[in-house]
């Protein structure tokens, strides 16, 4: 946030160790001593005055119009793309195999591809519409895209996968840096530590129209440190990775020989083959009375009473997978995409007509409650998403964040075109 900076230079106190939720003055000051504010999170919730400003539970509704039917799998686009949305969307020179000869990548799956309807559906739940609707007015209207088909990671990169990275390369994440103060001219010294964005819940009902109220930036929070410094990774080797950066995401996509996945890439792969659906399983939130992802239960924000077994973070691969064997498209973690956010971005692809084939998103970045911040879309949702609050875990969803912010519920996993060993 601009005015976060502003703050900062002012010399206000700078954040604590400790897990107490601060101020509105005193957060943004926090942040901005260097890791920008994240805020996509709670972007979509009924409660908030402007559904695109908020923090972390930016999850997604994305299912197609209802009744729409994909089609088949590597299906070429029925239309030429339109020349006058150049960055949108990008030509692809070959049609994927449904089913490639060669061996998957260890932890991969296939992702055949084709022809879809991307964007928002309304909910069938009408206690939920308006939340739900709040959370798709970035995700719309409905368009056509197709995209090739490639591999995508099954799970999100867990802990034991990133500190592999780490142990090879010596990579220093953007949490674990210290702010340089060349980057914040005038910014007392002492303000300028390293830390991450944490979900510090209040010990009592608070109201929803500030999510001040429950995050805070903890001085040493990082992805060896996910609660704060006190905590670890102990017996957290399989938890999705977090308080990751965009640029850390993309160092270790390209020393993996992969590459983050665009939006429309994400939306195809988490739908599982399915049409018209609002979440990655059908129509309603909890399947044969079962929950199919990690979510919040109990009341917003101070109590998960973890009913579907986590209170937080859960491990990956603990809820069913979707129709093409991909684990936690929602809940749990929020996700990165390579795609740059503007909530006009629909928009400009529906005016185009025809199908958009293989879309790699804007130029640049622009939201309007923080035109001066660089963001990039987030999709999936989150262990925070609730029905109260953020419906983002609906497939067809957007989030977005600064790119060098992370938090405590933000991850992300890898793709790899069928074509090229060494992507980004």
């Amino acid at each position: 946030m601009r005015a976060a900076r502003r703050l900062k230079k002012e010399g206000k106190p700078k954040p604590s160790y400790g897990f107490k939720t601060l101020g509105t003055a005193g957060f943004a000051i926090c942040l901005g001593l260097g890791i920008w504010w994240y805020s996509t999170t709670q972007s979509g919730r009924s409660s908030l005055p402007n559904p695109q400003v908020g923090m972390t539970c930016d999850m997604g509704i994305s299912a197609a119009k209802s009744g729409q039917v994909l089609s088949a799998p590597n299906t070429p686009p029925t239309s030429a793309e339109n020349s006058s949305v150049p960055s949108a969307i990008a030509s692809s020179g070959t049609v994927p195999v449904p089913s490639p000869a060669d061996p998957a990548p260890d932890g991969m799956v296939w992702i055949p591809g084709g022809e879809f309807s991307m964007g928002a559906a309304d909910s069938s739940d009408d206690e939920m519409n308006d939340v739900g609707m709040h959370a798709t007015r970035d995700s719309r209207p409905i368009h056509r895209v197709y995209v090739d088909g490639f591999w995508m990671d099954k799970t999100e990169v867990t802990n034991a996968q990133f500190a592999q990275f780490v142990e090879t390369t010596s990579y220093i994440t953007v949490a674990e840096r210290t702010p340089r103060l060349e980057d914040f001219p005038g910014a007392p010294p002492e303000n300028l530590v390293a830390g991450s964005v944490v979900f510090s819940p209040p010990n009592h009902s608070v109201p929803l129209d500030n999510h001040f109220r429950w995050w805070s930036y903890i001085k040493g929070a990082n992805w060896r440190h996910p609660l704060g410094p006190a905590s670890t990774l102990k017996d957290r080797e399989h938890y999705p990775v977090v308080h990751i950066a965009y640029e850390d995401a993309v160092a270790y996509a390209k020393w993996a020989g992969k590459r983050l996945p665009t939006e429309a890439e994400w939306e195809f792969a988490a739908r599982g083959g399915l049409a018209g659906k609002i979440y990655p399983w059908g129509d309603e939130f909890m399947k044969d009375g079962q929950w199919m992802a990690n979510s919040y239960q109990g009341h917003f924000p101070e109590q998960d009473t973890g009913e579907d077994r986590y209170t937080g973070i859960g491990p990956v691969a603990k809820f069913p997978p979707n129709g093409y064997g991909l684990y936690d498209v929602a809940g749990n973690v929020w996700e990165w995409t390579s795609d740059w956010y503007r909530p006009d971005y629909y928009a400009r692809l529906a005016m185009a007509g025809g199908v958009a084939r293989n879309p790699q998103g804007p130029t640049s970045s622009f939201d309007p409650s923080e035109p001066g911040e660089k963001k990039r879309v987030h999709r999936g949702g989150s262990f925070l998403c609730t029905d109260q609050y953020c419906s983002r875990y609906m497939v067809g969803t957007r989030g977005k964040g600064e790119i060098s912010t992370g938090t405590n519920h933000l991850g992300f996993r890898t793709v790899r075109s069928r074509t090229s060993n060494s992507e980004q």
